[in-house]
């Protein structure tokens, strides 16, 4: 009987052994919360669980999984994020008064994370501040002056983020783990496009279950599609004359592809830069192809002749339920691309004084 009891304890401790390697597990607490009484765990941006403060501002969370998952744990305004392994449970502690010194003990991963931080901070800080530098200088500004101001900050900008994009990709290349598809995945696509498709490329069969990877896979696919060096998804429309166009008639010309509608203000003032430089290069092979997202083709008429658009335009009249904003990945307008002569993709949504050197630096 005792041999029974025995080999039956044995079992059980077994069992309860193989339980815990299946479970992810965060516990810890929170100093000075506030008025905060939750803490959130996110999947990528599918909120998994919201556990309550305990006495003493203690939370626990739990749950069942068979590979290391990437979550961030929410506090308030703030987003910590950890790697949780099944059988590693992993201790949080974060004052809300310093919450950039949270600690955590028991996952190697996030240790790791933690060590990343500090360069996303300095990167959000960037970000915040050429932002409101930028709304201070605009004040009182007239259109042209916004757009030349717009175009000076957004080089400063594209540059001090290239540096993030560095740190960023050396933190992957010595952190081959979830660690490491965490710092690529906070990259900016319109700074670092070409990082994010090779990264994506390389762990193609890694993290296969992992959801939050399945899906920057999914969107770095979509980004390869418009890449620059791609080529340009084709285009079939109608004029106002009701003449059917495709993309590909302006094959060995270089091509504006510009997205705009009469509605939008940022269009319309963007568009005398658009008829300046067509008249400049018109004639060095050079053209321009404008998809208005008008459903109205009064309007869409009208604003042709208003702002003397002499180039081919297009628009089936859909609005924002045309196909083609799916096909271009289409959020905001004004949108543009520009071809070269075999139809390929060399350049994206550039504006003001950008589009004017890049066909200075390329038709001259």
């Amino acid at each position: 009987m005792k041999r029974t009891v025995g080999l039956l304890l044995v079992w059980v401790a077994l069992c309860v052994a193989c339980a815990k390697d299946d479970v992810i597990h965060i516990s810890g607490h929170i100093d000075n919360p506030g008025n905060v009484k939750v803490v959130s765990f996110y999947e990528g941006d599918r909120k998994l669980d919201s556990v309550f403060l305990a006495d003493g501002y203690k939370f626990k969370f739990e749950r069942q999984a068979s590979q290391p998952r990437l979550l961030s744990v929410v506090v308030g305004n703030n987003k910590f994020p950890v790697i949780l392994t099944p059988g590693e449970p992993l201790q949080f502690v974060a004052d809300m008064h310093q919450p950039e010194d949270y600690q955590v003990e028991g996952s190697a991963l996030t240790t790791a994370l933690k060590d990343f931080a500090p360069y996303q901070r300095q990167k959000e800080f960037v970000q915040d501040s050429l932002q409101g530098a930028f709304a201070k200088a605009t004040l009182n500004k007239s259109a042209e002056e916004i757009e030349s101001l717009r175009f000076d900050y957004l080089t400063e900008f594209k540059l001090k983020l290239s540096v993030y994009t560095k740190q960023a990709v050396a933190f992957a290349e010595q952190n081959k783990n979830l660690a490491g598809f965490y710092a690529i995945s906070t990259l900016d696509p319109e700074i670092a496009e070409e990082e994010i498709i090779a990264y994506a490329d390389e762990i193609e069969h890694e993290f296969v279950d992992n959801r939050y990877v399945s899906q920057f896979k999914e969107e770095a696919s979509k980004l390869k599609r418009l890449a620059v060096g791609q080529p340009a998804p084709e285009i079939v429309s109608f004029t106002p004359n009701n003449k059917t166009v495709k993309l590909s008639d302006f094959r060995g010309q270089y091509v504006l592809v510009d997205f705009w509608a009469s509605w939008c203000a940022p269009c319309r003032q963007e568009n005398p830069n658009i008829v300046q430089q067509y008249n400049e290069f018109k004639d060095k092979g050079f053209t321009v192809l404008g998809v208005s997202l008008d459903n109205n083709p009064g309007s869409w008429m009208r604003a042709i002749e208003a702002d003397r658009l002499e180039w081919t335009q297009v628009s089936d009249l859909q609005a924002w339920s045309s196909d083609l904003v799916l096909d271009y990945r289409i959020k905001a307008i004004p949108a543009s691309y520009l071809l070269d002569p075999d139809g390929n993709i060399l350049a994206k949504n550039l504006r003001g004084k950008a589009l004017a050197e890049f066909l200075q630096n390329t038709l001259n």
